[in-house]
């Protein structure tokens, strides 16, 4: 099937400190571009403090064949039907781009960020993403304090059960099947943080990451 979508994104990237609204958000989007938020609940505030960041989610674009732009990610919330397992679930979920955006936008009242990834995803890559999905569906999300307890495990380099799972570590996981980033680290190393353009990502085969566009809902 002919993809609607080009895999290789070239001229035409925004420029840093733009800003745009969601429709043209979700047209620009590609598979591997990174969906940031930050809210103001005191768990949203509490994962910043913790881990030192300036978000507190993040999601990955799913865009293939003729199916709607797609967003994966991990969280509490079961609002959204998982296209995957085509139900409601909380922990890894896999959702329509835009429902996920106006959520954590509305109901969740964060603010968006939208980061192009700028390499040619090859269909090895694409089939290397949804073994990802296939795998990780459905792992649920932990609490507040088990989340940083992950990730503090994480920072000295110690994996962590693979029975639960947060939002950067499914970004993370991703990422090392596509060969985006190297395997020598394990998932919970990485916070939302870890891909805000303040931080340096080891990515891998030429991949660049833009700067963050602040999207207007």
């Amino acid at each position: 099937m002919e993809h609607q979508h080009p895999r290789h994104r070239g001229p035409g990237r925004r420029r840093p400190g733009s800003r745009i609204g969601l429709d043209e958000a979700v047209e620009l989007t590609r598979t591997g571009d990174l969906w940031l938020f930050r809210g103001h609940s005191a768990a949203d505030h509490a994962i910043r403090v913790l881990t030192n960041a300036p978000v507190n989610h993040v999601g990955m674009a799913v865009v293939l064949d003729d199916l709607p732009p797609l967003m994966w990610h991990a969280e509490l919330g079961k609002g959204l039907v998982d296209v995957w397992s085509g139900k409601h679930q909380r922990g890894v979920q896999l959702h329509d781009l835009r429902a996920a955006v106006g959520q954590w936008t509305g109901r969740y009242e964060q603010r968006a960020w939208l980061r192009q990834l700028d390499v040619e995803v090859t269909p090895a890559m694409e089939d290397a993403l949804l073994a990802s999905i296939a795998r990780l569906d459905g792992t649920p999300f932990p609490s507040t304090a088990a989340l940083v307890g992950r990730w503090a495990r994480g920072r000295v380099r110690r994996a962590a059960p693979a029975e639960l799972t947060y939002c950067a570590e499914v970004v993370a996981s991703s990422y090392v099947a596509m060969g985006l980033l190297p395997d020598d680290l394990p998932s919970n190393y990485y916070d939302p943080g870890t891909f805000w353009s303040g931080d340096a990502l080891a990515l891998q085969h030429g991949a660049r990451l833009g700067q963050e566009i602040a999207v207007d809902v």
